[in-house]
């Protein structure tokens, strides 16, 4: 059984694998949705990331189908204590940005959709420098002081605004961030590596980061001449035509061929060994995609194959 880690300084432990909600309510139905949760639970998987804007990018959704999905989810299996939800707020057209007024009220909706009486970690979604730290701290802090929210974390944001707000935090004696979720992969590593990073590893944060897979471009399956049928395949298509991904997805075929792993398993892996990162977030819409992602946590990559990708992806 795959051991839990302890999400930075909270009392919260998490499977070193996040299940991604983005596709919950877009790519996969309420059924397909299910079975992908259902099938990652049964591995012992227990930490889903969603986000209240989740898919209010696709014509006819108000955003929050994800989170509805979840929530149906937990109350039809009854396990809503054994599941770490992680949600954000911010990025909502009805809730957009960080005032405290707004904060409050999309956890209320989230909460709601959720069909639960709490949030175990919320994320600010998108940093919005027109609020002062001291007002966000101080509302995302109110909510845990409620009891709606367990535990508080940042996503996209400067080491200057996280360092703020984790020095307003403990000046006043509020809740602090215990977590990064910051966009960091084999083929991105520039916005977290160097300040932000070592603002997090200073202060005990974990990182959880997004895009572990690159929209997919690290499981392999982008390769020249290969059409691929995916609503995220423009990314993937301009990684493809670099110099840096040609050698990344070089290093990962030898590193899986040594392990007879998939490529998927390999770049997570990776991921999961780089300094404070506690658990990457990767997506399944269907089950059969899953077992890649949670091979990845029992995959031990060597020194040398750890070496060798991250000379890859310089």
């Amino acid at each position: 059984m795959t051991s839990l880690r302890r999400l930075g300084t909270s009392d919260l432990h998490v499977f070193p694998l996040s299940l991604g909600g983005n596709v919950f309510g877009w790519t996969a139905d309420e059924e397909g949705s299910f079975a992908v949760l259902d099938a990652y639970a049964a591995a012992g998987g227990n930490f889903v990331d969603t986000a209240d804007v989740y898919s209010q990018w696709v014509e006819g959704h108000e955003g929050g189908e994800s989170e509805t999905v979840i929530g149906h989810w937990l109350a039809s299996r009854g396990n809503r204590s054994d599941i770490l939800v992680a949600t954000k707020v911010g990025s909502h057209a009805d809730y957009k940005g960080l005032r405290a007024e707004t904060i409050k009220a999309a956890a209320e909706q989230s909460l709601r959709r959720l069909g639960t009486d709490y949030i175990d970690l919320y994320y600010t979604h998108f940093d919005d420098e027109s609020v002062p730290v001291e007002e966000i701290v101080t509302a995302l802090d109110a909510l845990v002081k409620e009891g709606k929210v367990r535990a508080v974390a940042a996503s996209n944001i400067s080491a200057e605004r996280l360092r703020a707000s984790l020095d307003f935090a403990e000046a006043e004696n509020l809740t602090r961030y215990v977590a990064l979720q910051p966009h960091y992969n084999l083929v991105s590593r520039d916005t977290y590596e160097g300040p932000l990073q070592d603002t997090a590893e200073a202060a005990g944060l974990a990182a959880v980061p997004y895009f572990g897979l690159a929209s997919g471009f690290l499981t392999g399956k982008y390769r020249p001449g290969r059409t691929v049928d995916s609503a995220r395949s423009q990314r993937p298509l301009e990684l493809l035509g670099t110099e840096r991904g040609q050698r990344v997805l070089a290093a990962l075929d030898k590193v899986a061929e040594a392990h007879d792993a998939e490529v998927a398993s390999v770049a997570l892996a990776w991921l999961a060994s780089r300094p404070t990162v506690v658990a990457p977030i990767a997506s399944a819409r269907t089950v059969e995609q899953l077992p890649a992602l949670l091979a990845s946590t029992e995959l031990k990559l060597t020194d040398e194959e750890l070496s060798t990708l991250t000379a890859a992806s310089a």
